[in-house]
C-alpha cells in the first residue's frame, strides 16, 4: 500500500523587536527551524514599518523600547498580525495595557526555549499565550469587567452559564458539550458578552485568554 507523503507545513514568519540585538540573536537561535525571522526593529516606528514591509504571521516584542515601546506597535499594527509580548516586565499595567491595546500573548523573558516555541506556535495560530504566574492577571480583569453586566444589559441565564464555563478554562467544544450546543454557538454567546460588558475589538484577546484556560 502506498503511503502518503506528509505535508511539510511552511514555517512561521516572524519579525522580532528588541533594542537589544544580543537577546534577539538569542530568541532567533532558540526558535530553530520552525520559524523564520523575516524581519528586526530595535524600536517602535522601525517595527511599525517593518511589519507593514513583510507582513509576518507573528511578532515578537518587547515592551519597553525607543519611540513609543511595544504599546505603540501593538496599537498600530494588531490588526494586521498577532503581536505577543516578550518582556522582563511582569506590572499588571503593562499587561493589561497590551491585553487591551491587541497583544495575543504575554510572556517573560525567562520562557524556556521549549515552552516560547509552542506558545509562539500556538499564538501564531491565534490562541492566546501567557506566562503562568501572570495569567491570572488576565482572567482577575476579566471578572471585575464582568460583574459591571448589570442595569440595562444583564447577562442572560444561558450567557453566565458559558461565562461560568469559559472562566473555568473549558474550550468553546467541551463548553458546547456540558451545555449541549455547537461551539459556534458558545462563540456568538461570548461575543454578546463582550459586547455587554462594553468591550473593543482590541480588548477580546480577554476573552480568548480566559478560553485558553486561565483559572
Amino acid at each position: 500500500m502506498e503511503q502518503r507523503a506528509s505535508v511539510r507545513r511552511p514555517p512561521i514568519r516572524v519579525v522580532l523587536v528588541d533594542d537589544h540585538p544580543v537577546w534577539r540573536d538569542g530568541v532567533k537561535a532558540d526558535l530553530g527551524s520552525g520559524f523564520e525571522v523575516v524581519g528586526e526593529a530595535s524600536d517602535a516606528e522601525e517595527a511599525i514599518r517593518v511589519v507593514r514591509e513583510t507582513r509576518p504571521d507573528l511578532v515578537v516584542c518587547d515592551v519597553q523600547m525607543p519611540e513609543g515601546g511595544g504599546l505603540a506597535v501593538v496599537r498600530a499594527c494588531a490588526q494586521q498580525t498577532r503581536i505577543v509580548m516578550l518582556t522582563v516586565s511582569e506590572q499588571e499595567r503593562d499587561l493589561l495595557d497590551a491585553v487591551a491595546a491587541g497583544a495575543v500573548g504575554y510572556l517573560t523573558k525567562a520562557t524556556p526555549g521549549d515552552e516560547l516555541r509552542t506558545s509562539l506556535r500556538k499564538a501564531a495560530a491565534g490562541e492566546p499565550v501567557f506566562s503562568s504566574s501572570l495569567a491570572m492577571l488576565v482572567l482577575g480583569e476579566f471578572r471585575r469587567l464582568a460583574k459591571q453586566a448589570t442595569g440595562a444589559n444583564p447577562l442572560t441565564e444561558r450567557e453566565r452559564e458559558v461565562l461560568q464555563h469559559v472562566a473555568r478554562g473549558y474550550p468553546y467544544k467541551e463548553v458546547g458539550e456540558r451545555l449541549h450546543i455547537s461551539p459556534k454557538t458558545v462563540e456568538n454567546h461570548v461575543r454578546n458578552i463582550l459586547d455587554k460588558l462594553q468591550l473593543n475589538r482590541r480588548q477580546e484577546l480577554i476573552r480568548y485568554a480566559v478560553d485558553h484556560g486561565l483559572d
